[in-house]
């Protein structure tokens, strides 16, 4: 029943957390360089090496959630959101997490992950019910705001089926409504690193009664700096809890994280996103600098969803305004935008009431969007990685998908250096201009989007009455404004 177990002994000894001091009682002391993994060899090879050799491994015997232990209200509400059977890190991960094993686990975006550490996370709070005010007993760390309210939009049905409350905390929201939900009582919080420090600094949450925490896109965190409140934030968690770490890659720290947090773990990987992207259809079409917005708007005008990427802010606004036209809504998406505007963007672009949504690389990794089939690099990417991330928003969970590249005729070899690089194989550049054959195939696929009325997060936004707040005079000097 359970998945083949990893033991990472050779590379990271073990660390009893029973026979650890608290953090509050003494700052944390680094590791002794001669506990390395091996001579000669990094924590993050080894570790690599370890995640490599679980990719390899078998996938184990297909089982049903409930075969693999999951409460039945729990398979209800799955069954209810259109999930059936477990995917394939799902399936190798849940034994262990259930088990309540550390699990350091290396899967893609789209390949299920959020259940993989979610479940495990609803099950262990659902045994015990009850909530203390501001003590809760999960967290699940995220980099961007938009990925907590997507980890949000998966959690709340199902927290609701088993009597467990989920809160969201994020920059660019109202601090204080988030606290009043904090003091209300709550079990699982959803947080951005920032935002958890602002509310820890205020006293508004305490982590004393975390049992289970999640570092998600951890690598991203990574890029986005938030390494060192990450720290800080698992230092103030109890020493005996359970920690899930997913993570694309190990570099630029965390690596770190992991030899620091996690007690001997389970590892498990999936195919890298690599390995996805040459799965899908990869296309170039190589045009004229004058022609790249009048493809653009033929093949924007298709009936389904398409995303196109650009590489500045003020690109991305400049080309959903140009795509606009009385038969194609686009809106655009980037990090100038304050989170309302985002939250509105993404949710029209969700439910189908706009097709079109452009956006940059630095919201690449925010945008989970299901049933998006074509993916157009606009702007060519700055390399193989933006590449990936940009064209793993498309064929999600198995599904099929298109990857179309924007090329100018100097940008070819730039572009196939890229494809390399990606694993992308076999992409013959095409010559097109407006109305060519290929680029009217491209506008006459994909299948009609049904739009829905009004997206999830706004409807429930219309059920609240706005709150009436007073004004108390002006922030105080060094207030903290929340931080993403």
């Amino acid at each position: 029943m359970h998945a083949a177990l990893y033991c990472w002994s050779n590379f990271v000894p073990s660390r009893p957390h029973a026979h650890r001091p608290r953090p509050s009682d003494r700052p944390r002391t680094r590791r002794p360089a001669q506990s390395a993994p091996k001579r000669h060899e990094s924590p993050t090879s080894g570790l690599d090496a370890a995640l490599t050799e679980a990719e390899g491994r078998p996938q184990p015997a297909q089982l049903s959630f409930a075969d693999l232990g999951l409460p039945a209200p729990l398979v209800t509400a799955l069954a209810a959101s259109g999930v059936s059977a477990p995917f394939a890190i799902q399936a190798r991960a849940l034994p262990d997490a259930l088990a309540g094993r550390d699990i350091l686990a290396r899967a893609q975006t789209g390949s299920g992950k959020t259940l993989a550490f979610g479940l495990p996370i609803f099950v262990r709070l659902a045994e015990k019910p009850g909530r203390a005010g501001s003590f809760p007993r999960g967290l699940v760390l995220v980099p961007t705001r938009e990925l907590a309210q997507q980890v949000a939009d998966v959690f709340v049905p199902l927290g609701k089926a088993v009597n467990v409350r989920v809160t969201t905390v994020f920059g660019g929201m109202p601090i204080g409504r988030q606290i009043e939900r904090l003091r209300n009582g709550t079990d699982l919080i959803v947080a951005t690193p920032g935002r958890l420090l602002d509310l820890m600094e205020r006293r508004a949450v305490n982590l004393d009664a975390i049992e289970v925490a999640v570092l998600d896109e951890a690598d991203h965190m990574a890029d986005l700096g938030f390494l060192p409140q990450v720290t800080k934030i698992l230092d103030a968690t109890p020493n005996g809890r359970q920690c899930l770490l997913f993570s694309a890659t190990l570099d630029r720290g965390v690596s770190k994280l992991v030899t620091q947090f996690l007690n001997e773990p389970a590892i498990h990987a999936v195919a890298e996103a690599r390995d996805s992207a040459a799965k899908m259809d990869h296309r170039m079409f190589v045009m004229r600098a004058e022609d790249k917005l009048a493809v653009a708007t033929e093949i924007a005008a298709r009936p389904a969803r398409t995303l196109f990427f650009v590489r500045t802010k003020r690109g991305a606004d400049r080309l959903a305004r140009q795509l606009n036209s009385p038969d194609v809504s686009s809106v655009a998406i980037h990090g100038d935008l304050n989170q309302n505007q985002r939250l509105r963007a993404l949710d029209a672009f969700t439910s189908g009431r706009t097709r079109v949504l452009v956006a940059t690389d630095v919201a690449a990794r925010g945008i989970h969007v299901d049933d998006v089939d074509l993916v157009v690099h606009y702007d060519p990417p700055q390399d193989h990685k933006d590449y990936l991330h940009r064209s793993g928003r498309t064929a999600r969970a198995g599904a099929a998908g298109t990857v179309l590249s924007f090329v100018e005729p100097h940008q070819t070899r730039s572009m196939e250096r890229i494809h390399r690089d990606a694993s992308v194989h076999r992409v013959t550049p095409t010559n097109v201009a407006v109305g060519h054959p290929e680029v009217r195939a491209i506008a006459a696929s994909g299948k009609p989007i049904i739009v829905t009325a009004e997206a999830p997060r706004e409807r429930a936004q219309a059920s609240r009455k706005p709150m009436q707040h007073k004004r108390r005079g002006p922030k105080r000097p060094g207030q903290p404004s929340g931080r993403s």
